[in-house]
């Protein structure tokens, strides 16, 4: 009996035993199905946009803070502007241009540009500007036909003035001639002359009768045509003077499209008359234009020519 007991007693601690065992694994059991069951969730559940977008994003590069980063704007498609003259219509043409450029002999004027543009393009030297001399021997050592941009009276004197060694309508025919020769003295190499301002001056038949018999024998005079009661290209017909006057000024506005419209009116004059006389200025908008639009001009059988070829 002793012995069945001990058995007994034996086989009921090894069940006591392997009971706790169980119950200590349960809860070590449930842990590890908790946190797997978490872990499948968040791998396996998760949306194919949810898994997408965390690519994208660790591939992008981060973008510091406060910097927006834009795409340039495109540029806009080239607008060609329709006041140059067709290349068709040029072609029938094939008149002759002259191109004087006026006022030259201040500082920082755009001379290397302007002497870009055309080999037979005429300087209009003022004689009373600081670089009139120094001008002059460089345009004529390029090659470049020479003009005095003579100083005269206009209408509105004194509120707008000629400056210094203009003629004046109060002087006598002695004072003309001698500030007419002081002028042309002024400018080295000059061949011709054409008036700057004088919309008094020039008329008055008195006046322009005394500038040109100071010129001297062989140079030509060209009438800006400052105002349309100008006597001055008449006068030098009697007087038997070589002359022209000017057909279209170039940039009275100064923007692109206003010079560029009145080049396309000079190209219109000269396939009319055979030959036009454009006169503009050393104003940084009339030599852009020019530079960009003479070359399509001599390809379209336009020729450009000296003022000297202009007058008879």
């Amino acid at each position: 009996m002793a012995g069945r007991e001990g058995k007994r007693k034996l086989v009921r601690r090894q069940g006591s035993f392997r009971t706790v065992a169980l119950l200590m694994l349960v809860p070590i059991a449930g842990f590890v199905a908790f946190f797997g069951y978490r872990y499948l969730r968040d791998q396996l559940i998760r949306t194919p946009h949810a898994r997408t977008q965390e690519q994208a994003s660790m591939a992008a590069p981060a973008k510091p803070r406060g910097i927006s980063r834009k795409l340039p704007a495109p540029r806009p498609a080239e607008v060609v502007s329709p006041t140059r003259p067709p290349a068709s219509r040029a072609k029938n043409g094939h008149g002759a241009i002259v191109l004087i450029l006026d006022d030259v002999g201040f500082d920082r004027q755009p001379l290397a540009s302007a002497m870009a543009i055309d080999p037979n393009i005429n300087f209009s030297i003022l004689p009373n500007s600081g670089n009139a001399a120094a001008f002059a021997d460089e345009l004529h050592h390029a090659g470049f036909e020479i003009l005095c941009h003579l100083p005269m009276e206009p209408l509105n004197y004194p509120r707008e003035s000629p400056g210094r060694n203009a003629i004046m309508m109060a002087m006598d025919d002695a004072q003309i001639a001698q500030v007419t020769r002081e002028n042309l003295a002024a400018v080295p190499h000059v061949v011709g002359v054409n008036n700057h301002m004088g919309s008094a001056a020039t008329r008055d038949p008195r006046v322009m009768a005394a500038v040109l018999k100071a010129l001297p024998a062989g140079m030509f005079f060209i009438d800006s045509r400052t105002t349309s009661g100008s006597v001055g290209e008449q006068l030098a017909r009697e007087m038997k003077i070589p002359t022209a006057s000017r057909h279209v000024f170039l940039d009275d506005v100064q923007s692109e499209a206003a010079v560029r419209q009145q080049l396309a009116n000079l190209a219109a004059a000269a396939n009319r008359d055979g030959v036009a006389i454009g006169i503009g200025h050393m104003y940084p908008v009339t030599i852009r234009v020019l530079s960009q639009d003479v070359p399509e001009l001599r390809a379209a059988g336009y020729r450009f020519v000296r003022a000297n070829e202009a007058v008879r």
